[in-house]
């Protein structure tokens, strides 16, 4: 069953792309609004997404504002960044207050909106413009399209509307002041979010495209955000499979293995998923600017057979890949006299669980005490591996030296809502102070605060030789390490607001600062940037990477994942794919300058302590503890 194309009445049609990084949905998304926008339907696609690629893709600045699209008339786009999306909403929250009150007043009122709480609201408040009045200078938009921003945090986003309006209104009830302004300031814009999510509900308007492979943590993605969203009253879902490799690529051996596994997986997604379906080849080369993108709608839409156009040209000899040595990988892995911290960072979807996984593996195994732990709200630990993992820290079984643990946002919050609450009551601090605090702490961002909290807590314990942690993708991760200087202003003047906030500012500052000195230490932790050796990804990690470098941490590994091994590239499909992987393996020896671990693309998906233990011991090597002497 194919995807309809849009119906044509009066109202503005949106559409959200969903689904796992790394999945092909901005691809997808850039495709849909160049067809749309082919056949007259003024376009417009925005994203949320922080580490957002859309420039990449229509090979064009974009930015913080709607930019028509070169080369495709009716088409626009826009980026909607965070940072000036949150000083617009401060301003305009703010601008009735500046006139009557004084200015002690209002900066105490700036100072309580200072924290990512916010950020992440105006995020929302300028993304929910766009369903509220889709328009440009009065011209409004036939399709509004929304590259969202990874499963996860995408839910966590459509969960705003709801939980922001029943803060506002809990609010209203008691001290008038949220953590994202002044209710008096903000009723306005609850109208607008209410009607934001009624849009969202309306089948005849709105629809969900999930794009997926035929894998199955992208299935249980699918599935578990589908299930999120029917919650939301949400029920117009389709489904884009993509990434399925084409007959041609079946003649090689590894590619035809994958193909088989692929198979069972498309078999498993008709039974399960009963809704309109539309299957995307797996192409050899990148797709790149706007005539790719209409190649690639006369495939998807069309039918249309693959042309040349996406076979990259051949090499003879290929291009220079620098070369490092095992040892140098190692010593940024083991301890060396003090813990060792390891952060998989990335785009979603690239394989930091996987790479994050096999690292920790590989260190339970040469002796070292190793905690693996993840922050990211889609976490896939325990589907890589093949193990339970919960709320508390958990040896692995049958993996000596090894525990596992994630951080449930909401279970965290509330016990650090129940901690903070009973410290106040110790102090003696009376009930209004009390219920003031409780209704601060009820709002959506303390989920957030608290996660920040749990990490530190593990960040800062003794008990462990190394810790990996599998993080969310890379907009969301940069969010939580922005976190420390964020929060150490928002809990001074909200949360320790009514204790003592001398004391709880030298305690939250001392905590955060030894936590960012051991980040910015390259002795005691190893950022490792996870990607596929393709344009986007490569881009997106190099992007992330120079704003860590901009608070002091510098990346100390790259993984790149999915390498196509030079003996499979036997067909001419593979030996494309691989010429291309190779251009970008040598263009990211030469960005990042630290030593490259090659994951190998292997047959079948990576499960199980036994696999990871072998895929270990394949990029790593087999060492012993005296290693780290």
């Amino acid at each position: 069953m194919t995807i309809p194309l849009m119906p044509s009445d009066a109202s503005t049609q949106f559409i959200f792309f969903s689904g796992k990084g790394g999945v092909g949905k901005t691809s997808m998304a850039c495709t849909h609004a160049v067809r749309y926008a082919d056949e007259g339907k003024r376009t417009l696609i925005v994203t949320t997404d922080p580490a957002s690629n859309l420039a990449d893709v229509f090979e064009q600045k974009i930015g913080h504002q709607i930019t028509p699209i070169a080369r495709v008339p009716n088409l626009f786009a826009m980026e909607i960044d965070p940072d000036k999306a949150t000083q617009e909403y401060i301003d305009r929250a703010l601008a009735p207050i500046r006139t009557l009150f004084p200015p002690q007043i209002v900066q105490v009122m700036e100072e309580q909106m200072s924290g990512p709480c916010t950020a992440e609201i105006a995020a929302f408040d300028r993304f929910t413009d766009f369903l509220d009045a889709p328009s440009q200078n009065g011209s409004a938009f036939d399709v509004v399209i929304f590259d969202t921003a990874p499963t996860g945090h995408t839910i966590r986003l459509l969960e705003l509307p709801a939980e922001w309006s029943q803060s506002i209104d809990a609010a209203a009830q008691g001290s008038g002041q949220t953590c994202i302004g002044p209710v008096a300031a903000i009723q306005d814009a609850k109208h607008k979010y209410e009607r934001a999510l009624a849009a969202m509900r309306r089948s005849a308007q709105t629809r969900f495209v999930f794009v997926l492979h035929p894998e199955a943590i992208s299935m249980k993605e699918t599935r578990r955000a589908i299930e999120e969203l029917s919650k939301l009253g949400i029920h117009n879902f389709q489904l884009i499979v993509n990434g399925i490799i084409p007959p041609e690529g079946t003649h090689n051996p590894l590619f035809a293995a994958r193909a088989e596994m692929q198979a069972r997986y498309l078999a498993q997604i008709e039974r399960e998923f009963d809704y309109p379906t539309q299957r995307m080849t797996l192409l050899a080369g990148e797709i790149k600017g706007a005539e790719k993108l209409r190649q690639v709608g006369r495939i998807f839409f069309d039918g249309a057979t693959v042309g040349e156009e996406f076979q990259p040209l051949l090499s003879a000899n290929g291009p220079h890949m620098p070369q490092w040595d095992g040892a140098d990988v190692r010593v940024r892995l083991v301890p060396n006299g003090q813990r060792r911290t390891i952060f998989f960072a990335g785009k979603g979807g690239v394989g930091k669980t996987v790479a994050s996984c096999v690292t920790a593996v590989w260190l339970a195994r040469q002796g070292y005490k190793t905690l693996l732990l993840t922050t990211d709200p889609a976490a896939h630990l325990g589907d890589v591996l093949d193990t339970p993992v919960g709320d508390e820290v958990t040896p692995v079984s049958e993996q000596p030296n090894l525990w596992a643990v994630k951080i449930d946002p909401k279970a965290t919050a509330e016990a650090y809502k129940a901690r903070i609450l009973d410290d106040a009551r110790q102090r003696g601090r009376p009930e209004s102070a009390i219920k003031v605090m409780e209704e601060e702490l009820n709002s959506p961002c303390t989920e957030e605060i608290a996660a920040f909290d749990k990490f530190i807590e593990y960040a800062s314990q003794d008990d462990w030789d190394v810790v990996v942690f599998d993080t969310a993708p890379t907009g969301h991760t940069l969010r939580l390490l922005e976190l420390p200087v964020d929060w150490s202003k928002q809990i001074d003047v909200k949360v320790f607001a009514s204790v003592d906030t001398a004391v709880a500012d030298d305690v939250a500052k001392a905590r955060f600062g030894k936590v960012i000195q051991m980040m910015c230490d390259p002795a005691q932790s190893t950022f490792a940037f996870v990607m596929y050796p393709e344009s986007t990804p490569m881009l997106e990690a190099w992007r992330a990477a120079q704003e860590l470098s901009s608070v002091g941490i510098h990346p100390g590994l790259v993984v790149a994942n999915m390498v196509i091994p030079p003996e499979q590239a036997t067909t001419p499909f593979v030996q494309s794919r691989r010429a291309m992987q190779e251009k970008y393996l040598a263009e990211i020896g030469k960005r990042f300058g630290v030593p490259v671990v090659q994951f190998p693309l292997l047959p079948h998906e990576v499960k199980g302590l036994a696999m990871l233990a072998g895929l270990g011991e394949q990029v790593y090597g087999k060492v012993t503890v005296s290693f780290a002497a």
